[in-house]
């Protein structure tokens, strides 16, 4: 996996789009913004590319931007497209396939406490 950490300028309309782009054969990431309360990472996957099933200890949000991903939380699979957003909850096994070339964006919350 291919990962770039760059946060986005500020006060200033981006393209999410064009923030990341589908590599053949990979999975490629983007951490957008990195705090305390939690993260935003944008992922770019080609067809047949994913994330192996793993859990995290906080609520985990996925926002299909273009493509086909799907999902399985819990041994659960949930199909994602593009508009839609799954809640993957905490402590719970999940992990994700892209069925077709795909970007997503992740948005991961934790207590910053």
């Amino acid at each position: 996996m291919s990962n770039q950490s760059a946060e986005i300028t500020p006060s200033v309309a981006h393209e999410i789009l064009s923030l990341i782009e589908v590599a053949p054969g990979a999975v490629v990431s983007r951490t957008i913004s990195k705090t305390k309360g939690g993260t935003l990472t944008l992922f770019a996957f080609d067809a047949g590319e994913g994330l192996s099933e793993h859990a995290a200890p906080f609520d985990a949000f996925v926002q299909v931007l273009d493509g086909k991903l799907t999902l399985k939380i819990g041994g659960v699979p949930v199909e994602a497209t593009p508009g839609t957003l799954v809640r993957m909850p905490a402590n719970i096994p999940h992990g994700l396939h892209a069925d077709a070339p795909t970007r997503m964006m992740l948005f991961m919350l934790r207590d910053p406490n």
